[in-house]
């Protein structure tokens, strides 16, 4: 092998480094995806000295130097800092190394994979149309699902119905996301303001003793119709029915409904039922 680049030409890299193979400072960095000038940095910092040297003074690597190297590279990767590289490479035990490098990576995967969720997750609100980060959603709404919540918000058409011409599922998602994706935090939260308004009309029916089909209900039902509206999609009383129904089939949704009293979520899907049925 010749000596090249920097440490000169013309020194032969055979036996100077002792037992077995040599290399010139220009080939081991260009076998190792470093340069020249880094590794001259590990040599005067004491990280990697060369095993040897040519009758000239020029560096010559063995085959101990490029495992030390690989194990410097590597640290390197992990953006560990150069005096923490020389303590770990104190320790000549080369099952302790492999078994540390092993953890490291272990923590370099898991941040990776919070990462990589974190970033789904913020596409998966983008596409519901939802720019609030979750600290705000939590501010806003109560919770920082509200984008998966609102994804949700409609529901198949009914009884195998067909949809209406023109439109799909996959079109009713994009729509949303282009209505709602302009929406500040001060829209959010004037959202909010409207639906609690809404269900306190049902929960004040639902208390004086109203029938689902009675008209402070049919007026509580007109009042969450225009709020998906005016915020959401596209909502007739044909529609409005069809996320009643997502109200009852989704758990969580009947849940959140049953809280503000007991067969609320029954009730308000009757009365939404009836206000179709009165309109017809």
């Amino acid at each position: 092998m010749v000596e090249q680049g920097a440490d000169g030409d013309g020194a032969a890299g055979h036996g100077a480094a002792g037992a077995g193979a040599a290399w010139t400072v220009g080939q081991v960095a260009a076998a190792a995806g470093t340069s020249v000038r880094a590794l001259h940095h590990y040599d005067r910092l004491g990280l990697l000295r060369p095993s040897g040297r040519s009758p000239g003074g020029h560096r010559w690597y063995g085959p101990e130097d490029l495992v030390r190297l690989r194990r410097v590279l590597f640290y390197r990767e992990l953006d560990l800092p150069l005096p923490v590289i020389a303590r770990l490479l104190d320790d000549p035990d080369g099952v302790d190394h492999l078994r540390h490098q092993h953890a490291l990576l272990r923590a370099r995967l898991e941040r990776t994979r919070a990462l990589l969720r974190a970033v789904e997750d913020e596409l998966d609100a983008r596409r519901a149309g939802v720019s609030l980060t979750p600290e705000q959603q939590l501010a806003v709404f109560g919770t920082d699902t509200f984008a998966e919540r609102l994804a949700r918000a409609d529901v198949p058409p009914r009884d195998g119905a067909a949809p209406t011409p023109g439109e799909s599922d996959v079109d009713d998602a994009e729509r949303l996301a282009r209505r709602t994706a302009a929406y500040t935090e001060a829209d959010w939260r004037r959202i909010r303001a409207e639906a609690h308004a809404a269900v306190d009309a049902f929960a004040t029916a639902l208390a004086a003793g109203e029938p689902p089909d009675g008209p402070r209900a049919a007026a509580a039902v007109e009042q969450h119709r225009r709020h998906l509206d005016d915020w959401f999609f596209d909502c007739d009383r044909a529609r409005h029915l069809r996320v009643a129904d997502g109200y009852l089939a989704d758990p969580t949704a009947a849940q959140q409904w049953d809280a503000v009293a007991l067969g609320f979520a029954r009730y308000v899907h009757a009365a939404v039922a009836a206000a179709l049925e009165q309109g017809r």
